[in-house]
């Protein structure tokens, strides 16, 4: 009997359970976007009856690092720049309180919300940044959600397709985690696109499945950081609701222009979140002309 024959059956004496367990793992019980996976060696996916007919997208998108190096962001490939190294002193606390002894007491403390307070602080950029950081790890995995549904950035930015995505996941029963996960060229790196606009997008981000969703995330995953790009949080309700689920928040503050209320709004709006972490974006090197930090001046996304 072949693995699928196998995996029908499971799924008739299951009554065919959708977006369970089975969208994450393949039939030997291991992860299915592994750093080394390639379309040729790619696991075989469980799926049910109802799915049979549908073909899974394994394809690797490859990343345009002309373009995105031109953009700003930073280039796995380069080493000791001055980017790269303030992305390490962002992600080191954030790594370790995920999987090293930090994480005691820090509920899914390997899904992090990346927001800011109001648009243009450059959450997005920072969002981004930081996975390619995280994926360059030797050990680790990182996916990257655009939870941004209502202004989604993450897809256009890394030049990805925008659908089908979480909305669309969150939506649909006949929509798998498989469908919606993007595998890049970027070892390690996987994407989820915000999906398509939806009058309820709010309600679906709340929804139990989403709830269920972050706990398969966190928790199936050991090797794996989930980071999430959320509205800013006086922008939306949105990002309040994403930072429940997240055991770490990463607070984008562009430096000399964000208001020091405005901020403390933020916080008081996190005060529930176990961790969270203040990155000061477009920030002046010891009060000199010139500029440095985690976006200034790098074009367009460098506001996101």
């Amino acid at each position: 009997m072949s693995i699928i024959e196998k995996a029908l059956n499971k799924a008739k004496d299951e009554g065919q359970k959708l977006n369970n367990a089975s969208d994450f793992y393949n039939e030997t019980g291991e992860s299915t976007d592994t750093k080394n996976n390639s379309p040729d060696n790619a696991p075989v996916i469980t799926v049910s009856a109802k799915q049979e007919q549908r073909p899974v997208n394994k394809d690797i998108v490859v990343l345009d690092w002309p373009r995105l190096t031109s953009l700003g962001f930073i280039n796995p490939e380069d080493s000791n720049t001055q980017d790269i190294e303030e992305y390490r002193n962002i992600k080191r606390p954030l790594v370790s309180n995920a999987f090293g002894k930090g994480s005691e007491g820090i509920t899914r403390a390997n899904l992090i919300l990346v927001t800011s307070s109001v648009p243009g602080e450059g959450k997005t950029f920072t969002a981004i940044n930081l996975a390619l950081s995280i994926a360059n790890e030797l050990d680790k995995q990182v996916l990257l959600i655009d939870a941004d549904v209502a202004r989604p950035s993450v897809s256009k930015a890394l030049g990805l397709r925008s659908e089908p995505g979480l909305i669309d996941y969150l939506e649909s029963r006949d929509i798998t985690f498989s469908d919606i996960a993007i595998k890049t060229s970027q070892p390690g790196l996987q994407v989820i696109p915000a999906g398509k606009s939806h009058k309820h997008s709010t309600e679906l981000l709340s929804s139990n499945k989403m709830a269920l969703l972050v706990d398969e995330l966190s928790y199936r995953y050991p090797d794996r950081i989930v980071i999430f790009d959320s509205p800013p949080l006086l922008a939306a309700t949105q990002a309040e609701i994403l930072a429940k689920f997240v055991g770490q928040v990463v607070l984008v503050i562009e430096a000399e222009k964000t208001l020091q209320n405005v901020v403390m709004e933020s916080v008081e709006k996190l005060a529930a979140c176990d961790v969270v972490l203040a990155v000061f974006n477009k920030t002046k090197r010891n009060m000199e002309a010139d500029y440095y930090g985690y976006g200034y001046g790098y074009g367009h996304y460098a506001n996101k």
